[in-house]
């Protein structure tokens, strides 16, 4: 048995991984249990999981409550790069936002330093039937490390304004979207549908789309890894079969995987450098 506990995000993933590990040993059962990423610590630390996906880093509070109960760190296993995407409804017709624009759409502190708060579609120059219509927020829930790091990093660690509608996953931040025209939400790449656009993003300068070309690169500015979390003894090999889903995860027909799902491989060095770092050989 293999219980997962942990990123939303990585509902999809963890379960095509889980279903092609099974076609190779068959014997195995898994349960997915997806509530957010700050599930997954307090998991791998009573022991009711063996893996601990997040959408993000463990944070220093985290990692030490795992260290403080083993004398160790847990290993993150980098699995995926993911672009977070910032969607609205197909109709709408704005070609990019900047950062210091996302942070006055969703922020209430506007820590980026825009002049003014955004709060109507006319406010980002829109006209006609769009010039005095609210702008409708969709976000993740607070357990989702999706909503840490668009706080940290699109709202430059400023607060989320009362009125983001809080979905219990990404394809709920879609659909929310997807059905409300004036809408604007955000969620992993993966999870786009074609009733939402992607828009693309800047710092200061030029716009650059959420594609693998942009997130490997660093022009798109909200790319990130996504992870998997084990408990690791360093003195201790791991037990074949972590050490399989794990080697799984990272092989080509996992990478693959990865891309049905709508997120990028990570490189060969990267899986080589994860491997080593488990001390998988």
């Amino acid at each position: 048995n293999i219980k997962v506990v942990g990123s939303d995000t990585l509902n999809n993933l963890m379960a095509l991984w889980s279903e092609g590990f099974r076609g190779n040993y068959p014997t195995v059962k898994f349960a997915i249990e997806a509530k957010g990423s700050s599930t997954a610590p307090p998991a791998l630390i009573e022991g009711t999981s063996q893996f601990g996906p997040m959408s993000r880093a463990m944070k220093s509070k985290e990692s030490d409550e795992f260290e403080k109960k083993f004398g160790y760190k847990a290993t993150p296993i980098k699995v995926a790069v993911d672009a977070l995407a910032v969607f609205i409804h197909k109709d709408n017709p704005i070609e990019s936002l900047s950062l210091k624009q996302l942070d006055a759409i969703f922020s209430k502190n506007r820590e980026g330093g825009y002049e003014k708060d955004i709060a109507t579609w006319v406010d980002l120059g829109l006209t006609g039937e769009w010039a005095d219509k609210p702008i409708s927020l969709y976000g993740r829930n607070s357990a989702s490390g999706t909503y840490a790091y668009f706080k940290k990093v699109a709202l430059f660690k400023g607060d989320y304004k009362d009125t983001v509608k809080e979905q219990p996953g990404s394809s709920a931040v879609v659909q929310g979207v997807a059905s409300d025209k004036y809408g604007i939400g955000y969620s992993g790449v993966g999870y786009k549908t074609a009733d939402v656009r992607v828009v693309p993003l800047s710092t200061d300068g030029e716009a650059y789309e959420a594609n693998a070309e942009n997130a490997y690169s660093g022009n798109y500015p909200i790319a990130r890894f996504l992870y998997v979390y084990v408990n690791k003894n360093p003195n201790e090999d791991l037990d074949p079969l972590r050490a399989e889903f794990i080697k799984y995860m990272l092989s080509k027909e996992g990478q693959e995987a990865v891309i049905k799902d709508g997120f990028y491989p990570i490189s060969k060095g990267i899986a080589d450098e994860n491997l080593n770092v488990a001390s998988i050989q």
